[in-house]
């Protein structure tokens, strides 16, 4: 069970990694209640992700780093 959050950070990345988010969305989506499921939290406090104001709003981005984790787990091309 120790692998979960890790896999579910992974998971969250690749998810933005897709395209920027509203930063709305992703908190609905993925914030928790659970203290042992941090998995926003952890994903930025890693710097895998990152808030950037836009025309739109606030939005969530793969920063480098995020980058350099999905392809160190095969998850980006």
């Amino acid at each position: 069970m120790a692998e979960t959050p890790d896999a579910l950070v992974l998971d969250l990345v690749e998810w933005v990694a897709r395209e920027p988010r509203p930063y709305a969305e992703v908190i609905e989506v993925w914030r928790t209640s659970c203290p042992r499921l941090t998995i926003w939290e952890d994903a930025v406090d890693r710097g895998y992700v990152a808030r950037r104001p836009s025309v739109e709003g606030m939005r969530v981005t793969v920063t480098e780093s995020g980058e350099t984790f999905l392809r160190a787990h095969g998850r980006m091309h």
